[in-house]
Order: structure tokens, then C-alpha cells, then sequence
């Protein structure tokens, strides 16, 4: 079994900023996850269909073509889970329609929370911390591109490492997975 997860990473030179924002409010996670949205949470696979589901990410990834995706200030899922994270602003409903695409095929499984895109930046810290974070990060501001995803793979250290990018196809026209191209 491997365990695995579909997300779009943050480019630089936002991802070390929220990197370093992790580290700063105590989070020990912050070395071990790279700063993304998640489409597919931590999710145990046979290694068997691993190259079935790399198919079906890059048949999801050639019907979409870039998208912006701009976060701005901060949010929290407490009390119900202990996570602060930077909101996004623009792109969610994009985020939205890729992360029910990603989820088909041999990647369907039952999610138990709706779908909300976010940037984590602290997770089951002491309530003080998480408090921080959310002052500190209520101001923050970024925008990029979205131009894929990713495939990553959680290692026996519980470190996330990229096995594959999946990008858009750019090509003209509305992306497949979009329905009314809205971000």
C-alpha cells in the first residue's frame, strides 16, 4: 500500500513564505508538508494502481488549462478540526470542479468534510498558537497561476514528496472538468 495525495502546489516565492509562516506559529509539520491545496487528501492505494490512477489524473489535467488563484487573509475550521489556513479569494469554484474530477474513477472515495479549498497553516498546535496564526496571517496576500497539479506520496519519515506534475493542457476553450467558468 502507499499512501498518496492530489493537490496543486504553491509556487515560490509564496510557498517558502507560508512555509516559514508554519514554522513560526510551532506547527512540527512545516518541514515535513510543502504548502498546497488539497484535491485529494492523505489516501491509502494498492501500488498496483498507482499507474491507473496517474491515467486518470493526466486525462483530468489535458481537459484544464490555467487558472488564478488569488489568497487573501485567514480562516479556521475550529472547533470542529483544529486547522488555520489562508483563504482563497479567487479560484475556489475552479478548485471545486478539478477536486470532483480528481475524485472519479479509481480515485472516488467518501470525504468526510465538504470539499473547502485552503492553504493550512497550522494544525493541532496549542489553542494560543492557532489564535496567532490567524492574527498574524490576516492580512497575507498572494496570487498565481495555477498551471497543474500534483501527485504526491507520504514517505515512511511522514515527509510529502512530489512524484508527478500533471499540467493543464492550455489549450483553447473552457476546461472539461469547468462548468460555467467561473473562478
Amino acid at each position: 500500500m502507499r499512501s498518496i495525495g492530489v493537490a496543486i502546489g504553491i509556487p515560490e516565492p509564496f510557498r517558502t513564505e507560508l512555509r516559514d509562516w508554519r514554522r513560526r506559529v510551532g506547527d512540527p509539520n512545516a518541514a515535513l508538508i510543502v504548502p498546497h491545496i488539497t484535491l485529494l487528501g492523505p489516501t491509502e492505494v494498492p501500488t498496483a494502481q498507482l499507474p491507473a490512477i496517474e491515467r486518470h489524473l493526466a486525462e483530468v489535467a489535458s481537459g484544464g488549462e490555467p487558472f488564478v488563484i488569488h489568497l487573501r487573509g485567514s480562516g479556521t475550521f475550529r472547533p470542529l478540526s483544529p486547522v488555520v489556513f489562508v483563504t482563497l479569494a479567487m479560484g475556489t469554484s475552479c478548485c471545486e470542479l478539478l477536486e470532483k474530477a480528481v475524485r472519479s474513477g479509481p480515485l472516488d472515495r467518501p470525504t468526510r468534510f465538504s470539499y473547502h479549498p485552503h492553504v493550512t497553516v497550522a494544525h493541532d498546535i496549542d489553542e494560543e498558537s492557532m489564535d496567532r496564526a490567524a492574527e498574524l496571517l490576516a492580512e497575507y496576500r498572494a496570487q498565481f497561476e495555477a498551471t497543474g497539479f500534483e501527485l504526491y506520496e507520504r514517505g515512511d519519515d511522514c515527509a510529502w514528496r512530489q512524484l508527478r506534475h500533471f499540467p493543464f493542457a492550455c489549450g483553447g476553450g473552457r476546461p472539461t472538468w469547468q462548468d460555467d467558468g467561473m473562478q
